[in-house]
C-alpha cells in the first residue's frame, strides 16, 4: 500500500455537510481498475474519483488532469458532482491549470471545460443525446415511482455519458412526496431522474404541450400544463438503484442533461437554481446557465470536509 493524498469534498453546497459527499484520492496512480472499486465500495459514497496525469492524447488537447470515476457498483464515464470536486480538491492541493480563465478534466466521456465564477466552479454540460422513452418503459418506472400518468408532464431518455430516464412531472409537491420501489427500479437496469417546477405565472397562462409518452398509460390520462419558462425554481430528485444508490443526494451529471432538455424544450428559461436532496436533508444548490453560444454550465459550491491522507 501507498499513502495517497486524500480529500473528502461535499459539493452542490457552501457549507459543509448538506450536499453531496465526494472522495478524491488525488494521486491514483499505480491502482488497478480493482483497487479503485474496491476502494469505492468501501468508502460508500455516492461516488469516488482518482486524480492521474493526462493521457498523451488529454495533454496533447490541453487537459489539465484526468479523472476516474466509480459508484460503488460501477465506473461512470461522466458525473457532475465528481468534477466540480475533483476540480476543487485539484486547484485546492495546488493544481495549476494551463488556461488562464478555466481547467480541462479529462474523462471516459472526453474533455469536459470547467470555469470559475469567483469560488463557485461550473462544467459545460456534455453533448447531449435525447430519444422517446418507450411507452412499455415509462409505464414500468411510473408504476415502481407510484405515478400517475396526469402527473408526468413529459419524459426523455437523457445521454451525456450516463444515460437517465428524466421525468418532468406536474409539480415540486409530486417529486417530494415520491417512495420509490428501489427493487423494482433496479430489476429494470434504468437511472431515473425526476423534476417538478413551480408556475411562474397563474394556470390560465401556462403553455399546454402534448405528451405522446403519457398518453400511453390509457384513455384516460390528463394532459398536465407545462411550467412557465419565467419558472426558476426547480426540484429535483434522482435514483440510481442500477449502480447501487437508492438515491443521489445532488447529482451534476442529471442536471446536466436534464437543463439541456428543459431549456431546449421550453419548459425552463435561460438560467435557473435548481434544489436537491431535500428528502435526504440536505440543501444542494445547483446553478443553470445557457450562455449566448447555447452552452449550458452547470455551476455549484464545494467545500473541503476532510482533508489528510489515505492507505491505497
Amino acid at each position: 500500500m501507498k499513502t495517497r493524498p486524500f480529500k473528502q469534498v461535499d459539493v452542490f453546497t457552501a457549507e459543509p455537510y448538506l450536499g453531496n459527499p465526494l472522495a478524491v484520492v488525488l494521486d491514483g496512480t499505480g491502482l488497478s481498475d480493482f483497487d479503485m472499486q474496491h476502494f469505492a465500495h468501501w468508502t460508500n459514497l455516492s461516488e469516488t474519483t482518482f486524480v492521474l496525469p493526462p493521457s498523451a492524447q488529454g495533454a496533447a488537447a490541453g487537459a489539465d488532469y484526468r479523472v476516474r470515476i466509480f459508484t460503488p457498483g460501477a465506473e461512470l464515464p461522466f458525473a457532475g458532482h465528481p468534477t466540480l470536486g475533483s476540480c476543487h480538491a485539484w486547484l485546492e492541493a495546488g493544481g495549476a491549470p494551463k488556461a488562464k480563465d478555466e481547467i480541462v478534466q479529462e474523462c471516459q466521456v472526453g474533455l469536459v471545460r470547467i470555469r470559475r465564477d469567483g469560488t463557485r466552479l461550473a462544467f459545460a454540460a456534455p453533448p447531449l443525446k435525447r430519444s422517446n422513452p418507450s411507452p412499455a418503459l415509462l409505464a414500468k418506472v411510473a408504476a415502481a415511482l407510484g405515478l400517475k400518468a396526469h402527473q408526468i408532464v413529459a419524459a426523455q431518455l437523457l445521454d451525456n455519458g450516463p444515460v437517465w430516464l428524466g421525468l418532468l412531472l406536474d409539480s415540486p409537491q409530486t417529486v417530494l412526496q415520491l417512495a420509490p420501489n428501489h427493487l423494482e427500479l433496479k430489476n429494470l437496469r434504468q437511472k431515473v431522474g425526476v423534476a417538478g417546477m413551480e408556475p411562474a405565472q397563474p394556470a390560465t397562462t401556462l403553455i399546454a404541450r402534448s405528451n405522446r409518452e403519457a398518453r400511453a398509460f390509457g384513455p384516460r390520462a390528463i394532459e398536465p400544463a407545462a411550467p412557465s419558462v419565467g419558472a426558476t425554481e426547480l426540484e429535483v430528485r434522482a435514483f440510481a438503484a442500477p449502480v447501487g444508490i437508492n438515491e443521489d443526494p445532488v447529482t451534476g451529471s442529471f442536471n446536466a442533461s436534464l437543463a439541456q432538455w428543459l431549456i431546449a424544450d421550453g419548459f425552463a428559461p435561460s438560467r435557473y437554481v435548481a434544489t436537491q436532496g431535500t428528502c435526504l436533508g440536505r440543501n444542494g444548490q445547483v446553478h443553470v446557465a445557457c450562455d449566448a453560444t447555447g452552452q449550458v454550465w452547470v455551476g455549484g459550491d464545494s467545500v473541503t470536509c476532510i482533508d489528510g491522507s489515505v492507505a491505497l
